[in-house]
């Protein structure tokens, strides 16, 4: 590097770009050395802190990056001299918070953007804006005033900047704020002489200066050139875009200057300029207070008034439209306004309180009124079957042998692949129905698809005399049982109590595998992890997920699973509300990230003292309706032994085949398959069983506060006068 001398003055007018020495050349050595043995020289040495800060990033910087060589710089104006770190660490360093707003290959991309600004007043902090947010490379700064004091009302400068130039004082702040970041200063502002300098090489203008003539040529000069225009105007938001990038032959000013000679604006007064600035502002559309200044310029004004906090929010709008432009988004020719005045008018309107912390939801209890006849009571033992989702996909019809269970196919659900899990829905309800007869010392007779495997028409239930005392004895148990998603204790399940659930899921055609070992519980805790991961991510999916939640709130849902239910703590339950959003979940899917989506799951998965995995050989309607049967059985009995039972299917779950994959998610349809593959491998099992369902079993976990609501009988139960029939059969 060249030596360069110190200057001999404070006030160094000229200068507006720190110096960077490099303590390996040679120069750069004897020069530092001359600059620490001046005595009125301050030498500020931060790297040890800077460092720390660096090796706590997620991730972790790589070697390169750590070991890049810290530079010095001189800050002449300040007769200061800073240790700072090389470019590539000072950039991962400084804009690390702007992640995941800005995606490091964007902010990559917003590093190559050469900007131009005309016009220090508004343009100082849109300069400033830009350099903070890291929206570009090079900045190129044009104007040809200096700081008076009427000007700190809204330019963030100070008492010791007053007489210097406005584009020198823009390009210090930044050069303080990022010595890496280089800037051109036009202090003759923009003129005819140096306008190929200014315009060569720019992706982008933002015009802010007062000269009328000069608005215009920098248009003229943009559109020749092919160059957008942005501009600021800080009465009630008001921004402009002009694409000259693909319209070349758009018109300035959106037309509403017309055709203009820009000399014939040249060297107006302010009272002079004032109808070609209300031409362009559009009278109508101004704020009271700015027009009634305009009529009042050269009267009990000089100018035209502008807030400081207006030019602070115009640095923002600029800087939004600037990371859309270098994202090549959506950004055409036009005019928007931010009014904060007009959005602040709206406080108050319409509001409601989302948080559901007033009141605390009360569901009814179902589990307290019992009814009374057979028939009642086991069309209410179907009601209580656990389903996906709380779906309830089947309708009961009280016939004169008994009940017909039907499926629902209306209220099924892309992860129902083949309407397997309503199968297993129903075969719960069919376990039920068996208790609550046995209750009323009746015999249930089941006969499954007695119209063929096709037929809609699932189970036949007829009643005759004569109960099984082992079904009596579990109905407290079933009218009790529930989902808790609370988190317990693990412990070991006691070998007995794994014998009698295993001997009794093989008696009803199934098999369970049980999950003890904490190295394969974690194990299926991240395959379980991953696939709630991709169901928040595919918007079909995330849909119908949403749609099975009750939120709080005045439009709180009637039914579906009340998200107090869930086991999560205050700030888990403000992720998921986060969740809901489609656009969050889009964004995530486009960086194709989102682990954090089944920390949850894994969480509860982990702590677990068994993951119960029950499967039946065959996969036809029929086996999973008596893969219900054994589900249900297993959840009740495991509860009566003070077991919490949490189901944690899979989205992979039911599927059989590649259409079934690619029909739930067709983005992720391989890694579906990959993680079926592994969920095979870590439980053991082959391809002649078919999963059925999935559950943790937990010990000591608090008790849930809540139930499901169900669905309306009208909406389950046929018609009929269910009375008349209930009232023949117990006759």
């Amino acid at each position: 590097m060249t030596l360069v001398a110190i200057p001999d003055t404070v006030d160094s007018f000229a200068a507006c770009a720190a110096t960077l020495l490099s303590g390996d050349d040679a120069g750069d050595r004897a020069l530092l050395a001359r600059l620490r043995s001046e005595p009125d020289i301050v030498v500020i040495d931060r790297l040890a802190a800077i460092r720390h800060e660096l090796a706590a990033l997620r991730p972790t910087p790589d070697k390169a990056l750590l070991d890049e060589p810290p530079l010095w710089a001189w800050y002449p104006w300040r007769r200061t001299l800073i240790s700072v770190p090389g470019p590539h660490q000072y950039r991962r360093l400084r804009l690390d918070r702007n992640r995941n707003k800005i995606t490091t290959a964007e902010q990559d991309n917003f590093g190559r953007l050469n900007i131009g600004i005309v016009g220090l007043s508004v343009g100082h902090s849109i300069a400033h804006t830009l350099a903070l947010e890291g929206l570009c490379g090079h900045l190129r700064l044009a104007d040809n005033d200096t700081i008076e004091l009427s000007n700190l009302n809204r330019i963030p400068a100070t008492v010791f900047d007053l007489g210097i130039n406005k584009a020198i004082v823009v390009a210090r702040r930044i050069a303080e704020l990022d010595p890496h970041l280089t800037t051109d200063v036009f202090t003759s502002g923009l003129t005819e002489e140096c306008m190929d300098d200014f315009f060569d090489g720019l992706d982008l203008v933002i015009e802010e200066c007062d000269s009328l003539d000069m608005k215009v040529r920098v248009r003229e000069e943009a559109r020749a050139r092919g160059i957008p225009v942005f501009m600021e105007t800080s009465d009630r938001g008001l921004f402009d875009v002009e694409r000259f990038d693909v319209e070349p032959e758009r018109a300035l000013f959106h037309g509403l200057l017309g055709e203009v000679d820009p000399t014939s604006l040249r060297g107006l007064s302010t009272h002079e300029k004032a109808p070609h600035v209300m031409r362009i502002l559009q009278t109508a559309d101004l704020s009271p207070r700015m027009a009634a200044s305009m009529v009042e310029i050269d009267r009990t004004v000089s100018t035209w008034p502008q807030l400081g906090g207006d030019v602070q929010l115009g640095g923002a709008t600029v800087a939004a439209a600037v990371r859309r432009f270098g994202r090549g988004e959506a950004l055409p020719s036009g005019r928007v306004r931010v009014d904060l005045e007009h959005a602040l008018n709206g406080l108050g309107a319409g509001f409601e309180d989302l948080t559901g912390a007033a009141t605390t939801p009360t569901d009814i209890d179902l589990t307290e009124h019992v009814p009374a006849t057979p028939l009642e009571a086991i069309v209410h033992a179907i009601a209580l079957a656990p389903s996906g989702g709380n779906s309830q996909p089947w309708t009961v019809d009280v016939t004169a042998a008994g009940i017909d269970i039907q499926l629902a196919r209306q209220r099924s659900s892309t992860m129902d692949v083949g309407y397997r899990g309503s199968y297993v829905a129903i075969g719960a309800g069919v376990f039920n129905a068996k208790i609550a007869a046995a209750r009323h010392s009746m015999h249930a007779s089941i006969t499954e698809f007695p119209q063929g495997a096709a037929s809609d028409l699932v189970v036949t239930i007829e009643l005759g005399a004569g109960a099984d005392p082992a079904f009596t004895d579990l109905y407290p148990a079933m009218i009790k049982r529930i989902t808790n998603r609370n988190i317990g204790r693990r412990r070991e399940i006691a070998p007995e109590l794994a014998a009698v659930l295993q001997s009794e899921a093989s008696a009803a055609g199934a098999r369970l595998w049980l999950i003890t070992e904490p190295t394969r519980i974690a194990a299926v805790a991240d395959i379980l992890a991953e696939s709630d991961r991709i169901r928040f991510l595919t918007p079909l999916l995330h849909e119908e997920m949403m749609s099975e939640l009750r939120w709080p709130g005045p439009n709180r849902a009637a039914l579906g699973i009340d998200v107090h239910s869930l086991g999560l703590d205050a700030a888990d339950l403000a992720k998921l509300a986060v969740s809901r959003r489609t656009d969050v979940m889009r964004t995530l899917a486009s960086w194709g990230v989102g682990a954090a989506l089944g920390d949850n799951t894994r969480d509860k998965v982990v702590a677990s003292s068994a993951i119960a995995v029950l499967t039946v050989r065959g996969d036809t309607p029929r086996h999973y309706v008596r893969g219900g049967v054994a589900a249900e059985q297993l959840w009740i009995r495991a509860q009566q032994h003070g077991l919490a039972v949490h189901p944690v299917s899979p989205v992979f779950l039911y599927a059989r085949s590649e259409a079934d994959f690619t029909g739930l998610s067709e983005e992720f349809s391989s890694d579906l398959k990959d993680l079926q593959r592994r969920f095979v491998h870590v439980v053991g099992l082959d391809d002649s069983v078919a999963p059925v369902l999935v559950m943790r079993l937990s010990h000591d976990a608090p008790p849930p506060t809540v139930r499901s609501q169900r669905l309306d009988r009208s909406v389950v139960v046929s018609t009929e006068d269910m009375s008349q029939r209930a009232r023949g059969k117990s006759e």
